[in-house]
């Protein structure tokens, strides 16, 4: 709410001006995507693969935005907050719902550059790849040697190939 809050938006469930970066994926994206209504088949949910515990709130139609980023020295403040004979877990809950958020997070004001392929809404591009024949969408596809490709044609996949499958002799228990 806060990062919503700082961007000027008050009901991100029902706001299309929203979109939030997260740099984590563990609970806290799930929050966030509970909260905000952001998600990423809108579009609006957009993951980055940095293991950082922050996410980022831009408001489209003002282009003002927020990093917001989990401060590690919160963990260890909370006792100031708590009886400090609870237990970690529940003085982490118990203190997180009273700390002031300038001992919470590190805030920065930013600018979000959002490309125009990665903008909501539907693709703007979508192609075949020459060596796979998978479609791929909004310009994510790599040229090489004059050839349109997929990413993992180009570059490699993140799973190996064991053994490719006819649907047609799928049997599926209902």
């Amino acid at each position: 709410m806060l990062g919503c809050a700082l961007v000027g938006i008050e009901e991100p469930r029902s706001c299309r001006d929203l979109i939030v970066y997260v740099e984590i994926d563990r609970c806290v994206s799930d929050a966030i995507q509970t909260v905000t209504g952001c998600k990423l088949g809108r579009r609006t949910l957009k993951y980055v693969d940095l293991g950082k515990v922050a996410a980022t709130f831009l408001n489209l139609e003002t282009r003002v935005a927020f990093r917001i980023a989990a401060k590690d020295t919160s963990r260890e403040a909370v006792w100031n907050y708590v009886d400090s004979c609870t237990n970690k877990k529940t003085a982490q809950f118990e203190g997180y719902q009273v700390m002031p958020d300038r001992e919470l997070y590190d805030i920065i004001h930013v600018s979000v550059d959002v490309a125009p392929k990665d903008m909501p809404g539907p693709p703007v591009a979508r192609v075949k790849c020459q060596a796979c024949g998978e479609g791929v969408n909004d310009r994510r596809e790599v040229t090489s040697q004059g050839r349109v490709l997929c990413a993992t044609c180009a570059d490699g996949a993140y799973y190996v190939v064991l053994d490719k499958v006819d649907a047609n002799t799928l049997v599926y228990d209902q």
